[in-house]
């Protein structure tokens, strides 16, 4: 079985291929990558088509990830379905993915990207860096990371729970 990951934002040129990115590479260090997949996506299709954001490519080129490759597109009802972790990266991606799922699903796969930090934090938000600078995206890029060992777990406990229990994690 394959888990497969999908992080949300709303265009798909900055938050969520950050937060892709960044899980792809910590998947690949964790050495699940024949067994976890990680995609974006974005509520609209504002951007579909887009590039990643400059600000992001050039971030994730300091850490030497190439998202040359990366392409913006819109969410889409099956890859969301397919999906056995959903991330949302900031509070008002929550409803429209919500409207695709429905309520009883979206309970059980949708999730934050911040909850899952090592410590509760008060706002599980990120902020959208486009309408910033540099320090935004850097902001941002930080507090994927912070949630990126807690993501790790998660995804751990149900690829385990699934060869245990032979169910969908």
């Amino acid at each position: 079985m394959t888990y497969r990951i999908l992080t949300v934002c709303t265009g798909n040129i900055c938050r969520s291929p950050l937060a892709e990115y960044a899980l792809a590479e910590a998947v690949e260090e964790a050495g699940l990558a024949g067994r976890v997949e990680v995609a974006s996506a974005g509520t609209t299709g504002w951007e579909a088509g887009n590039p990643i954001d400059p600000r992001a490519g050039a971030l994730l080129r300091e850490h030497d990830i190439d998202a040359s490759a990366h392409r913006a597109r819109r969410m889409d009802e099956d890859e969301l379905r397919a999906a056995d972790l959903v991330l949302a990266l900031d509070h008002d991606h929550v409803d429209p993915i919500r409207r695709v799922l429905g309520a009883e699903a979206a309970g059980e796969w949708l999730r934050m990207v911040r909850d899952f930090t090592p410590e509760p934090v008060p706002d599980t938000g990120i902020r959208d860096p486009w309408y910033g600078d540099e320090s935004d995206f850097q902001l941002a890029w930080d507090q994927i990371q912070e949630s990126v060992p807690g993501i790790l777990d998660h995804v751990r406990a149900a690829l385990a729970a699934d060869e245990t229990s032979g169910r969908r994690p």
